[in-house]
């Protein structure tokens, strides 16, 4: 599939609301690209039982993440094979983005590293000129080949990089200005590039690019214990920060990232990863109470395009990706927030066509959608619906 060109943005915040192309209500499908897991990564039935789920929970778009292998944050450069051989992995999302685009789903691609010291990418530093040099060289290798990969498989939209602080927000980002250039040379479709949530005021190189994005792990709260109240608060805090960004730089945003692990206190900090966790108290419910102070700011925002989910995964009955307090809403309270706003009007969406929010529906049990009454215990989520 070839894809088409990317659709013409006008300058402002709220471009994406303008040019009525419908809030980007996404999932990220992590992948599954190891030889131990054969027949249950991007491309595979399993996959397209998780596609037919997206699809089912309302989403719109899904979000690819392949992944590049990195030895340590010296960034000596970035190896394709990650898991399984490249071409495998290749053939792989092109096989996701093919069931993807068969279920009227658009597809981001967002070629991520792994960093195999288990250090934070947005801590890469070669040091001195050469090494400097070096990296960008290789990055952008990594990148043009996803890029090429993208174009191929007719994504509607590409992540640059993600989280690479050390990079694009320092006087190094004109060579990062270099390779996407160069990606705009082989691949049509938007661009965006996945900000961590607290450098996105510092990141400059979004002028070159399509949308803001933002993996948007941000603080809902500041103490233990918080209240709905309290989340939803923090939700329209967060909305007021980024919607500053998207004025600034004039430009509509996409959450690239959104998610809370299921958890006591998720919200507090939301960007703690799972496996290092110890006596965790599993709370569906505060999963769900965060997901819903993110998301209830943002669907009245014509700034904000839209979000992705992190994350459920390209086999939905592996459970061994991660702990049962881990970030998937898969089953759990959460899913029934998501699809509630899934199936909600957007801001995003454009101007209000007559009749265009008939038949809509609204689910109460976890994988089960139609009409239903609450579930005894629950309130009805995000009831200004």
């Amino acid at each position: 599939m070839k894809v088409p060109a990317a659709p013409r943005l006008l300058p402002g915040a709220e471009a994406w609301a303008d040019a009525r192309l419908g809030g980007i209500r996404g999932i990220t499908l992590g992948p599954i690209e190891s030889l131990r897991h054969a027949g249950r990564g991007y491309g595979t039935e399993a996959s397209a039982r998780a596609l037919d789920e997206t699809t089912a929970l309302g989403a719109s778009w899904v979000s690819l993440t392949p992944f590049g292998r990195v030895a340590d944050l010296a960034g000596t450069g970035v190896d394709l094979v990650f898991e399984a051989p490249f071409e495998d992995n290749r053939r792989a999302v092109l096989g996701a983005t093919a069931q993807a685009h068969a279920r009227g789903l658009k597809v981001l691609i967002v070629p991520h590293l792994w960093v195999e010291n288990g250090e934070w990418r947005a801590k890469i530093d070669p040091g001195d000129d050469e090494g400097w040099a070096r990296w960008a060289s290789s990055y952008r290798r990594f990148l043009l080949t996803w890029a090429e990969v993208a174009a191929e498989g007719g994504a509607e939209m590409l992540s640059v990089g993600v989280e690479l602080r050390s990079w694009v927000t320092t006087p190094r980002a004109e060579s990062f200005r270099d390779i996407i250039t160069d990606v705009r040379k082989v691949y049509p479709g938007l661009l965006t590039y996945s900000a961590n949530w607290d450098d996105v005021e510092h990141t400059v190189i979004f002028d070159d690019l399509d949308l803001i994005g933002i993996n948007a792990f941000y603080p809902l709260a500041e103490r233990e214990g918080a209240s709905l109240d309290d989340l939803l608060a923090g939700g329209r805090r967060v909305a007021g920060q980024v919607e500053q960004v998207a004025q600034a730089w004039g430009k509509p945003v996409v959450l690239t990232e959104i998610g809370y692990t299921t958890r006591r206190d998720p919200a507090l900090r939301p960007w703690e990863w799972p496996d290092g966790m110890k006596d965790v108290v599993v709370d569906q419910r505060a999963q769900a109470e965060a997901y819903l102070g993110i998301i209830a700011p943002f669907l009245d925002a014509r700034f904000c395009a839209g979000f992705f989910v992190w994350r459920y995964y390209a086999d939905p009955d592996d459970v061994s990706q991660e702990a049962e307090w881990g970030f998937s809403p898969r089953g759990k309270l959460a899913e029934l927030v998501l699809r509630d706003a899934f199936t909600a009007r957007w801001a995003a969406d454009g101007a209000w066509i007559s009749g265009d929010g008939a038949g809509r529906h609204r689910a109460w049990t976890p994988g089960v959608l139609g009409w239903e009454l609450p579930m005894e215990g629950w309130e009805r989520p995000m009831g200004g619906f």
